[in-house]
């Protein structure tokens, strides 16, 4: 798994949790709902970190808390 499968991943885990689907998601992070949806699909190849700090305020969580999970454990390195 790469940083941008975590990533994903992680959002779709957050939202399970919630109860909430991307246009929720969207709503309560002040974005677009094409930039949630680019992020869960293939559009988007590396997330910015503000564009995750959205997303983390919109769930009230911290980017320590969204990132403190076996998820960012184990990914392939990026350097080969």
């Amino acid at each position: 798994m790469n940083l941008k499968e975590a990533t994903a991943c992680r959002i779709r885990e957050l939202c399970a949790e919630r109860r909430l689907n991307a246009s929720s998601l969207a709503y309560l992070c002040g974005m677009d709902r094409s930039t949630i949806y680019s992020i869960l699909g293939v559009k988007s190849k590396s997330p910015e970190v503000a564009t995750i700090k959205k997303i983390c305020d919109g769930l009230e969580i911290t980017l320590g808390q969204f990132f403190s999970t076996p998820l960012f454990d184990t990914l392939e390195p990026e350097i080969k």
